[in-house]
């Protein structure tokens, strides 16, 4: 029904954000834009065919948006380094896919930046969806992907993998998607946040990313 889309990195600034994830990775992040709606910025990194990675965060330069910004980004405490909190996943048919989702995802809006046109879902509160293993939906309205836009920087994702209290749960809204195959979801304690880690062949090999 739906498949992986894109990889979400959370900084609390961007430009910071940026040099961390350059320096880790060793490649460069190609530049992004502006999400109006939203009070956000991004910038972006290809992982091969109709996948990619964005780095996002708020921008101070933008006005407050009217509701909750998407992600939790109000609520990401400071800290010194990008996170990856959250997946995204391409439908071709997001109302049908969200109704089917056994985690509640939202409301599907519609967004733009440049001539991009998509819908997203996006809680009204915020707040990622299974604490960030349970992914966003999107459904892309032109006839073209961001990550047909960007170089190759000989990235690819080799895994992606999820720890979280309630296991079962979350596997349970991945299959409701049909995407139980594409995240090794394991259990960790219930005191323990939820977490999300890529594993990522580079230029400098494998490296591991959370």
């Amino acid at each position: 029904m739906a498949e992986p889309d894109h990889l979400i990195f959370a900084a609390p600034d961007l430009d910071a954000g940026a040099a961390w994830l350059e320096q880790h990775l060793g490649v460069a992040l190609a530049t992004g834009g502006k999400h109006a709606r939203m009070g956000t910025h991004n910038r972006l990194l290809g992982l091969g065919e109709n996948f990619y990675l964005e780095l996002i965060a708020i921008d101070p330069s933008a006005p407050p948006p009217e509701r909750p910004r998407w992600f939790a980004l109000d609520r990401l405490p400071a800290q010194d380094r990008p996170r990856l909190i959250h997946w995204a996943a391409r439908s071709n048919d997001i109302s049908r896919d969200a109704a089917a989702s056994s985690e509640d995802l939202g409301e599907i809006l519609p967004m733009e930046r440049g001539d991009y046109r998509w819908r997203i879902s996006v809680p009204a509160d915020g707040r990622l969806p299974g604490d960030g293993l349970v992914p966003t939906l999107i459904q892309w309205d032109v006839p073209f992907h961001p990550a047909q836009r960007l170089p190759d920087a000989g990235c690819r994702l080799m895994k992606l993998e999820g720890f979280h209290p309630q296991p079962a749960r979350i596997r349970t809204a991945l299959a409701s998607l049909g995407l139980g195959s594409r995240l090794d979801v394991h259990a960790c304690a219930a005191a323990e946040p939820a977490q999300l880690v890529a594993y990522l062949r580079t230029p400098r090999g494998l490296i591991e990313l959370d």
